[in-house]
């Protein structure tokens, strides 16, 4: 068995030798121990992350492709992971550049896929801050904290973060990342959306964990609300184009609304909670206006500005 695990990297040089180092240290106790090939691509023109895999390639456990996309956005470099995807492969597993895995992640992801004949496995990212004096709004809200769910529970949708797919549910779509999101990011919503669509079947693997270092840049309110409006915008762009249907896009418009005036009803009590609520009152109207956003097209360009190292 072959599985390719990509990485898109721009620029986070730490991050990507953090991640690599991981990966080397991969165990397998529940599934056989496969072949695994590493493809990370530079969306870095100068090819900055060549020297971290030349570094490493030495003592690396497993085979490591690298190669260098040079048209900027994440859409161009993971299509490019990709195309470099041996066609022998069974498995295509994406994980980002400023995360590491636990030792057993691939070994859960293949068991999980495995006992409940999965198309895509999904899991959770736990947050790792890079300094430990953030806010205490910060951990009190848990902002950062990731859903959690039973492993084999049936899910709707997927992130690149943290999944493992089918090669060959990838190789029968094209495009597989829409060139559209390349700045804006929300590409991968948008592919799962589409298999989703497509009846495959996704569920969770509650105890493969990666862990994703959160710069200092990004502890901050600004940041926190962005990621909400962001997030839920992305969602009902791709929504409103997949399933254009009126009734559809009523709904997103009526739960958009409902998110905004929960979040102006509850901005008077949670004066009276914490800063932590009065924050979690400001997200629910950042959420509705970006879900609102979403519908009539406004895009929201992520990918400007690389958080981390």
């Amino acid at each position: 068995m072959l599985v390719s695990v990509c990485i898109a990297s721009y620029q986070r040089p730490e991050g990507l030798k953090r991640l690599l180092v991981g990966l080397n240290q991969l165990v397998f106790c529940k599934s056989e121990v496969p072949d695994i090939e590493v493809i990370v691509v530079d969306n870095d023109e100068t090819g900055s992350a060549s020297g971290i895999c030349t570094d490493i390639e030495t003592d690396f456990c497993w085979t490591l492709k690298y190669c260098i996309e040079s048209q900027r956005g994440i859409s161009f470099a993971r299509n490019r992971a990709i195309a470099s995807v041996s066609e022998y492969s069974n498995f295509v597993a994406f994980i980002d550049d400023d995360e590491v895995p636990e030792n057993n992640w691939l070994d859960e992801l293949l068991w999980v896929q495995k006992a409940y004949q999965a198309d895509v496995v999904t899991a959770p990212v736990i947050p790792n801050f890079s300094k430990s004096d953030i806010p205490a709004w910060i951990v009190k809200g848990g902002f950062f904290e990731p859903r959690r769910y039973p492993t084999g529970q049936a899910l709707e949708i997927a992130s690149t973060n943290n999944v493992l797919i089918r090669a060959e549910v990838l190789r029968a779509v094209d495009p597989v990342f829409d060139e559209r999101f390349a700045i804006t990011g929300g590409e991968d919503t948008n592919l799962f959306m589409r298999l989703r669509r497509a009846d495959y079947k996704f569920v969770w693997a509650n105890d493969a964990i990666v862990r994703e270092w959160i710069p200092q840049s990004r502890t901050n309110l600004k940041w926190v609300l962005q990621r909400g409006y962001f997030g839920w915008s992305v969602h009902s762009w791709c929504e409103s184009e997949l399933y254009p249907s009126i009734p559809v896009i009523a709904i997103r418009i009526i739960k958009g609304l409902a998110l905004i005036v929960k979040g102006l009803l509850l901005m008077l009590p949670s004066l009276f909670v914490g800063q932590h609520a009065l924050i979690k009152a400001l997200l629910n109207i950042y959420r509705g206006a970006g879900t609102l956003a979403g519908i009539i097209g406004i895009r929201y360009q992520a990918y400007k500005v690389t958080h981390g190292v």
